[in-house]
């Protein structure tokens, strides 16, 4: 078995309202010198090992993210 991490963020041309709101939280605690937040989702897969990387681009393309407005990074653990 091995595990597979697919994270997924909003392009970067893509309003992040979650991540706006998560700055101001942050200067309403007081805490100063984060700029920008983008949030996304964070998956991980366990897979049979011959779960190729070709399969696993398929599955977050078609299934995870949306690649309208969705970038997804891809790695193994």
């Amino acid at each position: 078995m091995a595990r597979v991490v697919v994270d997924v963020v909003l392009k970067p041309e893509i309003l992040d309202p979650q991540g706006q709101a998560i700055v101001g939280a942050l200067g309403r605690l007081g805490i100063d010198g984060v700029r920008d937040v983008r949030q996304g989702k964070h998956f991980e897969l366990e897979v049979d090992d011959h779960v190729d990387d070709d399969t696993v681009t398929r599955l977050a393309d078609t299934l995870l993210a949306n690649p309208v407005i969705e970038n997804f990074s891809i790695r193994r653990d």
